[in-house]
């Protein structure tokens, strides 16, 4: 599939906190959704080959029929990746999954439904006036939380997740293929990244990766991702840092 600017796509792929995507079906076409979801694997079988799927129809308009879902699961299937569970929606989306027989699972962050949100409930008639009481003293600013940032010393190999939740990841020595580092904030590599690294994974889009040798099979920041095939090939093993801006990922050489 040519790249094309002006093309909608029919599912919007993202990445939560576990690794695991989050499709978001954007058209009732299992046609044009399996040739899409096949041409990734295609481009990146290491990484979506029978990857685990949350299908999530909070992008269309009224909750698709059962036959309508079962067609599109089975086009997943036939594209070489795995529909574990629905995003949790409406109670018809609830009473879907038990017709087709998954689970349901969160949505990936609430940002992502800032397209589609509810219209906030009117506000309450105002009461009559009463007299102002005097001014009471101005509360103690609250404490700012603050989790210190995890700290790993030793190669992630293969297979190895390392997970920072609320705060900062560091590592320092290398992140090899196979392994994956994910934090809810930025994430610092002092070594090559050859795993994935998924930094903002719960949402916070001012996070940032910064690594001293790229080789990454994947990097995403608050859900926004980019594969090895996706990258240009003059900023494979140089030190680069990558983050968000206007919703599309930036991968800079650094120095």
């Amino acid at each position: 599939m040519a790249a094309n600017l002006d093309y909608e796509q029919a599912g919007e792929l993202k990445f939560g906190q576990v690794g695991i995507a989050n499709l978001r079906v954007r058209t009732l076409d299992p046609a044009r959704l399996a040739a899409e979801m096949a041409e990734r694997v295609q481009r990146a079988p290491k990484l979506f080959a029978r990857a685990a799927v949350v299908v999530d129809f909070g992008g269309l308009s009224q909750c698709p029929s059962v036959e309508q879902t079962q067609a599109l699961l089975e086009a997943l299937r036939d594209a070489g990746v795995l529909p574990v569970a629905l995003a949790y929606g409406t109670s018809a989306v609830e009473a879907l999954s038990q017709a087709v027989g998954l689970p349901l699972l969160a949505k990936f962050r609430a940002q992502y439904e800032r397209d589609g949100e509810l219209p906030a409930a009117p506000a309450p008639a105002p009461a009559a006036r009463a007299p102002e009481p005097a001014p009471a003293p101005a509360p103690a600013a609250p404490a700012v939380r603050s989790e210190p940032g995890l700290m790993h010393l030793h190669p992630v190999r293969s297979g190895q997740q390392i997970y920072a939740q609320d705060r900062d990841l560091t590592v320092c020595a290398m992140v090899g293929a196979g392994a994956e580092v994910i934090a809810d904030g930025s994430i610092h590599i002092y070594g090559a990244l050859r795993g994935r690294a998924l930094a903002g994974a719960g949402g916070m889009a001012s996070a940032r990766i910064f690594c001293r040798e790229f080789h990454a099979e994947l990097v995403a920041v608050a859900g926004h991702y980019k594969v090895l095939e996706e990258i240009p090939k003059e900023l494979l093993g140089k030190p680069v840092q990558i983050w968000l801006e206007h919703d599309k990922l930036r991968i800079e050489q650094l120095g």
